[in-house]
């Protein structure tokens, strides 16, 4: 297939109708452009299908009119798919800073030196091919997020990206305001919106928010105080810090994967310069327990994380006891239910004093939920709404939402539907079949088996 002058076709490899495993397809006037390409995981349903990413045989068949891959943002349903797929595809790619600053490790990692790496400035527009493409700054739970304004001659496409509305952002630029609200005078054919909150009422909490409960929650403990989140969320971690430092207590982070977050987001102006210097996790578990405050991962259950060794009793640098804190400063991502379970068993089990979002404000959401949405159709006023970026029942309720919203359409699609968007509509023209690849124990990738991707697929639904 090859996209026509006078049109502009959109086509998701994934992410659509799952969460995860983010392919976006744009194609117009004989390109595409990729947007994201990010990974999933197989969890306690399926344990040999650890790490998964759509197939993407429908581009890389085509890679020669592929213009370019452009990232929204860094975390790894977005960007994990990268040094698995470029081979196949060899394009440039476009990111912001920070989210470049992370491909750059994760190429070279899988060995690739040759790829072309785009740095775009927040807010920069630039050119791929026959796009336009510009950069509208966000607000999510990671350094610079980003919504892109995807242009063409016969209109354009607001493809969202992951974000929420948080006027107190702990790090980073605030949300673009202004120019969220210019943009209902721009030629606009679709917008495409994460619908991961779209059945949560109200609006999503702000960052910023978390600071005062956290730090009742840590006056009250009396031994180590241990912190589990997302390694990514450098804005959690620079409250924690902060809340560590008001609290007369030393900071330190964790894990491999947070070190590395930490590292990146001081390289690139993301890390503030008034905070206490961190403690090397080697040296943190020589301090009194009632010194300790450390952030650490394995939110999510993962069996080598840094929280499922503590548990244990198997880490190297650090240990808990009977009366130490432990708070769960996320939420579960579906999937992961059973092994962060095993971790709260075991934690109990040693005696330690566990927190989670259902006990007390320890955590906000980056998405946003239904008064966010409401708040951005109000501003954007699109024409069109397609939801993406959650299951059936995530995008119908985004649909609905939008319908309310007195948005003229709003299509719901599945991976594989090419549609074309026009001022008349989105129309749906035809399907390709959409699979996914798994990381082989030898680093190689195969087709996950038709069997098993159907039983993948019902247990979304």
């Amino acid at each position: 297939m090859i996209p026509a002058r006078g049109e502009c076709l959109f086509l998701p490899l994934g992410g659509t109708g799952e969460i995860g495993m983010n392919l976006t397809l744009y194609g117009h006037d004989g390109a595409w452009i990729a947007v994201d390409m990010g990974i999933t995981f197989g969890g306690d349903d399926f344990p040999d299908h650890a790490v998964m990413m759509p197939d993407p045989a429908f581009i890389a068949a085509r890679r020669e009119r592929l213009a370019g891959i452009v990232l929204t943002h860094g975390h790894e349903d977005h960007v994990g798919a990268l040094p698995y797929l470029w081979k196949r595809l060899r394009c440039p790619v476009y990111a912001t800073p920070f989210t470049a600053a992370l491909a750059r490790t994760k190429l070279a990692r899988a060995g690739i030196d040759d790829a072309p790496l785009v740095e775009i400035s927040p807010g920069e527009r630039f050119r791929i091919g026959p796009f336009a493409v510009e950069y509208i700054v966000m607000t999510h739970s990671i350094p610079e997020p980003n919504t892109l304004l995807i242009g063409t001659p016969v209109g354009a496409v607001l493809h969202t990206g992951d974000w929420k509305l948080d006027d107190r952002p702990v790090v980073g630029r605030g949300y673009d305001h202004s120019r969220l609200s210019a943009l209902r005078r721009e030629p606009l054919l679709a917008m495409v919106c994460d619908s991961t909150n779209a059945m949560v009422p109200g609006r999503t909490g702000f960052e910023g928010d978390l600071y005062e409960p956290l730090l009742a929650l840590g006056a009250e403990a009396a031994g180590r105080i241990v912190v589990t989140a997302f390694a990514s969320n450098i804005a959690r971690l620079v409250t924690l810090a902060r809340v560590a430092r008001s609290l007369g207590r030393r900071f330190g982070v964790v894990g491999p994967a947070m070190e590395h977050m930490v590292a990146v987001a001081r390289a690139t102006g993301h890390w503030p310069d008034d905070l206490p210097e961190l403690v090397e996790a080697r040296h943190i578990g020589h301090l009194p327990r009632s010194e300790v405050f450390a952030a650490c991962t394995g939110s999510q259950g993962e069996p080598r994380s840094a929280l499922a060794l503590l548990a244990q009793d198997l880490h190297r640098d650090l240990s808990l006891d009977a009366g130490d804190t432990v708070v769960f400063s996320s939420r579960v991502i579906p999937g992961n239910e059973r092994a962060v379970a095993r971790i709260h068993q075991r934690l109990r089990e040693t005696g330690v004093h566990l927190v989670t979002d259902a006990d007390a404000r320890v955590h906000v959401s980056g998405h946003p939920a239904q008064e966010d949405l409401r708040q951005l159709y109000e501003w954007v006023q699109p024409p069109a709404v397609i939801p993406v970026h959650g299951t059936p029942r995530h995008l119908a309720a985004n649909a609905e939402l939008a319908a309310a919203c007195h948005v003229p359409h709003a299509c719901v699609v599945q991976n594989g539907d090419i549609c074309r968007l026009s001022r008349a509509g989105i129309q749906k023209l035809d399907g390709i079949e959409t699979g996914r690849l798994f990381v082989q124990p030898d680093g190689r990738l195969a087709p996950v088996p038709k069997d098993i991707l159907r039983e993948m697929r019902t247990k979304v639904h």
